[in-house]
């Protein structure tokens, strides 16, 4: 069995990347990817490699004749690279396709090791290699039959996004028999090329087999080997996030990230924080039917979006700014405060963060749980000379709760003392307590000094939308912060969800339940786990210590190296104290992270 690389071409979405050297020299922590390939095809013991080089192929000849590679090493020119495509590339290696069984590459892939050697013994002639389709995937995908014979390829002209639950997308790694290169691959080539012309893709003629014969391409699936295919710079950044060896490196970069997890599929991402049972699929529908409409127009202005949060939250216009996201919100807020601010820590860090340390004071719960009452925030800053406070309740990352009526008793106290209190209720709706919110025009009138923030994407588990409110009856502040931020800082899709979203407030209640009860049972199971002391929590995540000698950072990387599950690491907060917070997902993401736990201790 021999190997044959296609890679003559230039690789121009990489840009500066590839300006003088071609794609396949791009490194991946530190590595080329012609390198790693080679490595990888010399374990196997293959007769020998075929290397079809174009742009800037006597630098990659040199190169990899530097490697000392084993394996003998052919190298076939394809003069014409900048004015044909792949096929063309096959096409001058066809005699030596026929020579032998092979193994055809693209070399623009990084895959695991392992992959390679199961495709080799598997005893199956002809094969290609699939990986179930996922949204961050370009390119030529397949649909099977029940043997795992291809019985159509799709090509990106052909894709169906209402069909995606059947594709599979070719790794573009074949195994072809010597035999099946002869008698159809080849013959199907050259036809395909005297009809088509030399800017084509192999793969369009295997469609074409696939059309005319009966199945004779079988199906080899991943089972959550990792690859990825670079084609630009992003790709580049995350392959280097799947492959990094070092694994402090690895939980860096991925933490450094700050969402984005869809592009990770088979990550499990128990750090940041939603609400798993909404909105439901009839709310997701009718967003989808509007879908053309919110792409191609414009969203309104500040002042109607003001208006829809006043119909959703029951609060005057004037007193409701809508933001992009909690965050812009809090920027605009904490930039707006002057004098000293108190603080309770641990806490949502956004908010010290865009304040001065200096004047800055921090309340810190004298207890393993990190528990407080409003009588103990009273009794901290009672004779502290501060001019705001900021309270997250329930609190994050600990989950600790304030119950309404004494926060009624922390609105009237700071009133008294001349203290702008800011309550962050992002996560008030998972309390145990209903009706808890702030958010009424009675209480929001009645008090000026008080600003209630409520991030929408936590709560209604929109994220991608970047949605959240803050409604005070300091008009002043209000009518700042609406100039402060940008007239158009809500998209159409953000806009026409709070429009449909009042329909919807008894699923909103149903979810609410669900992920109480699952908060309950997770607890529970977490409770059941010897190494980890459960901080009861009334949030939509739980805080938990973690006791022996394992670290936090050290579970963090277990989970996110041997099951590619995401918790975050609490120690910075807690001043080297060993918690993690773990966010509330559905029950069976649940339960896989609590057998991942029981592995890890």
């Amino acid at each position: 069995m021999q190997a044959i690389i296609l890679a003559a071409g230039m690789g121009k979405r990489l840009k500066e990347l590839t300006k003088d050297n071609t794609k396949c020299m791009v490194e991946v922590c530190g590595v080329t990817l012609i390198e790693r390939m080679l490595r990888q095809i010399e374990k196997l013991g293959l007769s020998r490699i075929v290397i079809v080089v174009g742009y800037e192929g006597q630098k990659l000849i040199d190169y990899i004749e530097a490697l000392n590679i084993s394996t003998p090493i052919i190298f076939v020119d394809n003069p014409i690279y900048d004015k044909t495509n792949n096929i063309y590339s096959l096409m001058l290696a066809k005699d030596k396709l026929c020579e032998e069984d092979t193994l055809l590459f693209e070399s623009d892939l990084i895959i695991e090791d392992a992959v390679l050697e199961e495709l080799v013994n598997d005893p199956r002639e002809t094969l290609a290699l699939v990986d179930k389709y996922e949204p961050w995937m370009d390119g030529t995908c397949v649909k099977l039959n029940e043997q795992d014979e291809i019985a159509e390829f799709v090509p990106g002209r052909h894709f169906d996004f209402n069909d995606t639950d059947d594709y599979y997308k070719t790794v573009n790694i074949y195994k072809f028999s010597r035999e099946f290169s002869a008698t159809h691959y080849v013959p199907f080539m050259e036809a395909y090329l005297s009809a088509m012309g030399q800017n084509e893709y192999y793969e369009q003629v295997l469609k074409v087999i696939a059309i005319v014969d009966s199945p004779v391409i079988k199906a080899k699936k991943l089972s959550g080997q990792k690859w990825y295919e670079i084609d630009d710079v992003q790709d580049l950044d995350i392959a280097e996030t799947l492959f990094c060896e070092d694994e402090d490196e690895r939980a860096d970069r991925i933490f450094s990230r700050y969402g984005g997890y869809w592009r990770y599929p088979k990550f499990l991402d128990f750090c940041y924080l939603v609400n798993p049972y909404f909105p439901p699929k009839r709310l997701k529908d009718e967003l989808r039917a509007s879908f053309d409409t919110l792409l191609t127009q414009y969203p309104s202005g500040m002042k109607v979006n003001s208006l829809l949060a006043s119909k959703n939250f029951n609060v005057a216009q004037e007193n409701i700014i809508v933001g992009n996201g909690a965050a812009e919100l809090i920027k605009s807020l904490m930039g707006r405060l002057k004098g000293v601010s108190g603080f309770i820590r641990p806490t949502f860090e956004e908010y010290p963060n865009r304040y001065s340390k200096e004047d800055s004071i921090s309340f810190v719960p004298g207890n393993r749980d990190f528990a407080y009452t409003a009588d103990d925030l009273i009794a901290f800053f009672d004779d502290k000379a501060i001019d705001n406070l900021i309270v997250v309740n329930p609190d994050n990352p600990t989950g600790n709760y304030i119950p309404k009526k004494d926060v009624l008793r922390l609105i009237e106290w700071s009133g008294k003392k001349g203290i702008r209190l800011i309550m962050d209720e992002s996560f008030v709706d998972f309390a145990e307590e209903k009706d808890s919110t702030l958010l009424s025009r009675d209480i929001i009138e009645a008090n000026k000094h008080l600003y209630v923030m409520k991030s929408i994407s936590k709560s209604y588990g929109v994220p991608g939308l970047r949605l959240g409110v803050l409604a005070s009856g300091d008009s002043e502040t209000i009518a700042f912060m609406k100039k402060d931020v940008a007239i158009w800082n809500i998209n159409s899709f953000g806009e026409y969800y709070m429009q449909i979203a009042e329909k919807y407030k008894k699923d909103y209640e149903r979810s609410l339940e669900k992920i109480r009860a699952e908060r309950a049972r997770f607890q529970k199971e977490l409770s059941a786990i010897d190494g980890i002391r459960v901080i009861p929590s009334q949030a939509n995540y739980v805080m938990a210590e973690i006791e022996g000698t394992m670290t936090p950072r050290e579970l963090m990387k277990r989970l996110l190296i041997d099951h590619e599950i995401f918790i975050k690491d609490l120690s910075s907060k807690t001043k080297g104290g060993k918690y993690v917070r773990i966010a509330v997902r559905d029950t069976e993401d649940n339960d896989r992270l609590i057998e991942a736990l029981k592995e890890c201790f």
